[in-house]
């Protein structure tokens, strides 16, 4: 529930202003949340010049005060982050600190959520990653075997990954340190799972930026994706809970590899209205 303290309030009604459900008023000249409509954003809480807003719900030992000195960004520097990151495949082998996967996992957790449903959920797999690269490569070979099997015209295009997806597996029983060629031997992955994808991309956005600002790389790894899709071996390992589905899967580690300048894109395709 979100709490006003009527002797810290001065009745500015910058919260009313700013509430997009409408669930705050103005009583006798302090402001008054209702808790009816409200989708606990926390809005009230960041915009209140007397930081007379607090919840019973969260933590408020997480808020943090404004300064810019610890809050700013120059833009031209936060794009040429963005312009220079790149999906990594070769990992050291090194493990990463349960800090720093916690700092990734904080980003993804203060990343929007539509209707601030905040339905993201983070699966860490460390000490399991083999277990878990059995289970996709057996996916991943079955998948490949059938189309194969199976193409059509339309299917046709995916011919190269039928032949990858079995070529990986069989590769891998070979030589699995060797022959990893799902997660590159990297020490970690978080499977981010969501009630929406679009919460759950969102959130893997943040991330991946958080990722690479602590001196680690990833790569999302959409063959992990498309495996796990209805296998019910690879949920129950993760324990996805009931209503969530897989919408990313990062494999992260220390680059062992060094890049030097930024890569050309297409133009953008914008239109103007």
């Amino acid at each position: 529930m979100m709490n006003v303290n009527i002797e810290k309030c001065i009745g500015c009604g910058k919260c009313v202003k700013d509430c997009f459900p409408q669930d705050i008023e103005m009583v006798e000249g302090k402001a008054k949340i209702n808790n009816v409509r409200c989708i606990k954003c926390g809005h009230c809480i960041a915009i209140c010049p007397m930081a007379a807003v607090s919840t019973d719900e969260y933590s408020m030992e997480e808020v943090k005060d404004y300064n810019e000195e610890n809050f700013n960004l120059d833009a031209d520097n936060l794009l040429n982050f963005i312009k220079f990151r790149r999906t990594i495949r070769q990992f050291k082998d090194k493990k990463i600190e349960t800090e720093k996967i916690s700092k990734i996992i904080e980003a993804g957790r203060y990343t929007q959520t539509g209707g601030n449903a905040q339905d993201v959920a983070y699966i860490v797999v460390k000490n399991g990653l083999d277990e878990l690269k059995t289970l996709t490569l057996e996916s991943l070979k079955k998948m490949g075997e059938y189309m194969l099997a199976n193409l059509t015209p339309e299917t046709k295009m995916y011919e190269m990954y039928a032949k990858m997806w079995v070529n990986m597996y069989e590769e891998y029983q070979e030589n699995p340190e060797k022959n990893d060629k799902l997660f590159f031997n990297a020490p970690a992955v978080i499977v981010v799972v969501a009630n929406s994808d679009v919460n759950g991309a969102l959130a893997s956005s943040n991330m991946e930026l958080m990722t690479n600002a602590l001196g680690l790389g990833t790569f999302f790894s959409g063959f992990f994706v498309r495996a796990a899709q209805g296998n019910k071996k690879i949920m129950d390992f993760l324990g996805v809970k009931e209503g969530k589905q897989i919408v990313t899967c990062m494999i992260i580690g220390y680059p062992n590899v060094k890049y030097l300048r930024t890569t050309p894109r297409k133009e953008s395709d914008i239109s103007w209205k």
